[in-house]
């Protein structure tokens, strides 16, 4: 073939890489991110399998172990009814991580579904919503918790509604800003101009375009809502002592702590580590997210 045919040929078009590709290659270059996720999957595997693997019934009171410290039998010690600290934390990660997960999540759709509305809406409905935002947002998420949880009792459903009522405020102050950002964009004024009614405006049209964001925030707030719902289980306020929760563990272990630190030292270690490991894939992956960061 001559040079002249070679030059005439059209180049190989570059196979355009998807959006998954992209930010998990940005994601990779993150070390911080990438030992999160790393961590949060390995803790998530366990809460899963952890009745499975479990060497003791979590429930079970070794009255011969009570208050031992890590040894070959028990390899993190018992508490002061002598039941197992390991069997204990695999049998109540599945409480903590879905107390805060749960409440993260029903927060991002409620929050995401009011905001869309209350930014898309227009004035008036936009101050009168705000208003209600503002006097909301004046009594502390952790405040009203306590309230909840007092006047419900305690319990699952209770406590990740109590968790739900003081994350919503600010979901739809978040959601508004996003969507007052989208609402004058042009391929808006299309859908408008196809007769798309406002369900499929927002929902159809602008909720793809502002979702990355959301779930980028989540991730942050499921690692608060653990916190949260620890604090809770702390002052007796969450899910019952009886339950091998990682909050409630710490609770009853509070009175020991000068003597048999390890009884509440690892079940607090526990929780720091996986909210450290939330906070860091979340920033790692807001940073891949980012559409002005470039290769």
């Amino acid at each position: 073939m001559s040079e002249t045919a070679v030059a005439a040929a059209p180049k190989k078009r570059r196979k355009k890489e998807s959006m998954f590709k992209q930010v998990f290659k940005r994601l990779s270059k993150n070390p911080a991110a990438m030992t999160g996720l790393i961590v949060l999957g390995i803790i998530i595997i366990l809460a899963i399998i952890g009745p499975y693997i479990a060497p003791y019934d979590p429930n079970y009171m070794d009255y011969a172990n009570m208050y031992a410290t890590p040894n070959a039998q028990h390899w993190l010690g018992c508490d002061q009814l002598g039941r197992d600290l390991l069997s204990r934390l695999l049998c109540g990660g599945k409480y903590s991580l879905s107390l805060g997960i749960i409440a993260a999540m029903v927060g991002l759709i409620l929050g995401t579904f009011f905001g869309c509305l209350v930014g898309y809406a227009g004035k008036t409905v936009d101050n009168v919503a705000m208003r209600i935002c503002d006097i909301w947002s004046a009594i502390p998420g952790m405040l009203l918790a306590v309230l909840i949880s007092t006047a419900l009792g305690t319990g699952f459903f209770n406590t990740i509604l109590a968790m739900t009522a003081g994350a919503i405020p600010g979901s739809i102050r978040n959601t508004r800003a996003l969507v007052l950002k989208e609402r004058e964009m042009e391929y808006l004024e299309a859908a408008k101009a196809m007769n798309c009614n406002l369900f499929e405006i927002i929902f159809q049209h602008m909720l793809p375009n502002i979702i990355s964001f959301k779930i980028i925030g989540t991730c942050g707030n499921i690692g608060a809502s653990i916190m949260q719902a620890s604090g809770l289980s702390y002052i007796g306020l969450g899910v019952p002592t009886t339950i091998p929760e990682w909050g409630a563990m710490c609770a009853s272990a509070r009175n020991y702590f000068l003597d048999y630190p390890h009884m509440i030292l690892i079940p607090g270690g526990v929780i720091l580590i996986t909210v450290l490991c939330f906070n860091l894939f979340g920033d790692g992956l807001r940073d891949a997210m980012d559409p002005r960061l470039k290769d």
